[in-house]
């Protein structure tokens, strides 16, 4: 099990990015939070991880803290809900705005969240409600290409769930030259709270 990297990052376009860790390059999804606090390319990077074995391929997820990976793996024991969801979930918003959800059995948030219906979000609530912890850790593991953030953003929000023609609502208007792939889509993934859930 690879339990964290500790290298240089070398690439980032949502929601993969590439850690060089002693001459070998880590691909790695990471949810937006993760990619909200990257450094710039070249820099030292460290994130805790999970290894995810598939019959067709072993994936490998980053995130910056370890609330987040615990978020992430309790996820995926919630039936039918799968790392894909779960990104989505860390995405979306805060580890502590998710337990919050779940405490107050707030189903209408839940289902804003890319890839999360009714059903699914009612499934969150009730299986997560016994795996919240007493007091969160939102300790830090650690203290793109420029040219095209629009198309970035967009490939991320595919990435995320969402169909194309949302991904393009989403992002009409934002200012693509101004704004950085990241802003770009924390700014679209705003759009659908404050819309009630529709891009």
């Amino acid at each position: 099990m690879i339990g964290f990297l500790k290298g240089t990052l070398v690439a980032k376009r949502p929601p993969s990015l590439t850690i060089e860790v002693g001459g070998v390059g880590y691909e790695v999804d990471a949810p937006m939070s993760t990619f909200y606090k990257l450094p710039e390319i070249g820099q030292p990077l460290t994130l805790v991880t999970h290894l995810a074995i598939r019959e067709d391929a072993h994936v490998l997820y980053g995130f910056f803290s370890e609330s987040e990976r615990a978020l992430f793996r309790n996820l995926l024991k919630v039936s039918n809900v799968g790392p894909r969801i779960a990104l989505g979930v860390l995405s979306g918003m805060s580890v502590e705005a998710f337990y919050q959800c779940v405490r107050e059995k707030n189903v209408a948030s839940l289902t804003k969240l890319p890839g999360v219906g009714r059903k699914t979000a009612e499934r969150l609530v009730l299986e997560m409600a016994d795996r919240i912890p007493e007091k969160q850790d939102g300790t830090d593991a650690v203290a793109a290409s420029p040219s095209a953030p629009a198309s970035e953003a967009h490939d991320a929000l595919l990435a995320l769930g969402y169909r194309p023609a949302e991904a393009e609502r989403m992002l009409k208007g934002l200012d693509a030259e101004r704004l950085t792939t990241e802003e770009l889509i924390r700014e679209a993934l705003k759009r659908v709270h404050i819309n009630g859930g529709r891009a």
